[in-house]
């Protein structure tokens, strides 16, 4: 049986043991000098790729004082709320200071975050994080006094209170600092308890939507396909590229809550589209596994100038009645052309193992690569999307 070489592979004249490499690499994951991921079509479950309509987390918001820092809390001159949500949680508590001078600085005023899962019952305790408003440069040490964490129709659904966590810290010294992580920023693991439940019932529903969290027709399609072929009945109907409504079935004696966890087992090949990502910030490159390339050809080559500087001090002879010292430069140029780079053709329809692997044989970089690529789409030869980050 015949093998047949692409042009590139022809042209590069790599060691056996480099196509040893490239061979490895076409399978899985392909690394250039950082980062290129293909993604794999392969079977999913079902609840792995959709969400369902009503079960989700609800985001939680609250106002708040933290008490007890070593001195790195807010500077209440330089703070009102600080300096007013003190003066007022002190009179609820019968203490009066209106009029008087304040001057504290273990008190720092923060917001405090929450997300509360679905169906969570009253009672039950949830992660908050805090995070200073002030000019507080440390949150370490300190405790979160009761505060309620609202939501979005301005009713309080939990109530925040703990000693807080940072993971970061401040040393201040007469010349330097040394800061770690963000100190200013903590949590409190199951730090809030709920008081209110988001009312729901989900099990007296008869029909609901599923919600592709990559919306795309075919895989919609496929997952109603799915649904049907388990139920033996026409239950799934695709809606959009995004959303398949599921009803309940008449003869189904169970309630929805089960015939979701039946169906979410399910396994589909979702579609995607083609797609290459790129991060020029990191230099990362993510190509998916169906993108297709026409003929092209591709050449690499840069100019390369490295510019050495060595002044050097010239003197007056020692019997000489006039003269000075001055610096003479001296400056040593060389350059790089490139004329050693090579041209290649990409024959049409090249897959992107056979893509990475011809670039690699022109000693392309990530950073290149993303030129080249960038100029093989605006040539309109890659049948891809481009996103760039």
């Amino acid at each position: 049986m015949m093998t047949h070489s692409s042009p590139l592979q022809a042209q590069s004249g790599l060691s056996k043991a480099f196509r040893k490499v490239c061979k490895m690499l076409m399978i899985g994951v392909l690394v250039f000098n950082t980062q290129i991921g293909i993604a794999d079509a392969a079977s999913s479950r079902i609840k792995d790729i959709v969400n369902v309509e009503g079960v989700r987390e609800n985001m939680l918001v609250g106002y708040g004082l933290v008490v007890g820092l070593n001195g790195t809390g807010d500077s209440l001159n330089n703070s009102p709320m600080t300096r007013q949500s003190l003066m007022s949680m002190l009179e609820r508590l019968g203490v009066n200071v209106r009029g008087e001078t304040l001057n504290t600085g273990n008190v720092a005023a923060v917001m405090v975050t929450a997300k509360l899962p679905p169906f969570t019952n009253q009672g039950s305790h949830i992660d908050i994080q805090v995070s200073t408003l002030g000019d507080s440069s440390s949150l370490q040490g300190g405790t979160l006094l009761v505060t309620p964490l609202m939501g979005a129709d301005g009713q309080a659904y939990a109530v925040a209170q703990g000693a807080v966590m940072t993971s970061g810290f401040t040393i201040v010294g007469e010349a330097a600092s040394v800061t770690q992580n963000i100190p200013t920023v903590a949590r409190i693991p199951n730090g809030a308890i709920v008081e209110r439940e988001i009312e729901f019932d989900f099990a007296s529903l008869q029909e609901l939507r599923l919600g592709l969290r990559n919306p795309d027709f075919t895989t919609a399609r496929r997952v109603a396909q799915a649904i049907n072929a388990f139920a033996k009945s026409p239950i799934a109907t695709a809606e959009n590229s995004a959303s398949i409504r599921l009803t309940k079935p008449a003869n189904y004696d169970k309630s929805i809550v089960e015939l979701v966890t039946d169906i979410e087992q399910l396994q589909i090949t979702p579609d995607q589209h083609a797609r290459i990502v790129i991060d020029e910030r990191s230099g990362v490159i993510v190509i998916g596994a169906d993108v297709r390339i026409s003929t092209v050809a591709v050449a690499q080559g840069n100019l390369t100038v490295q510019i050495t500087e060595a002044p050097q001090v010239s003197q007056p002879n020692p019997l000489a009645q006039n003269g000075e010292t001055v610096v003479v430069p001296r400056s040593d140029i060389t350059y790089t052309t490139g004329e050693d780079g090579k041209i290649a053709v990409v024959p049409q329809g090249v897959s992107l193992q056979e893509l990475v692997t011809n670039l690699n044989a022109l000693g392309v970089g990530p950073r290149d690569v993303i030129t080249i690529l960038q100029a093989i789409k605006a040539s309109g030869a890659i049948q891809a999307e481009i996103e760039v980050l």
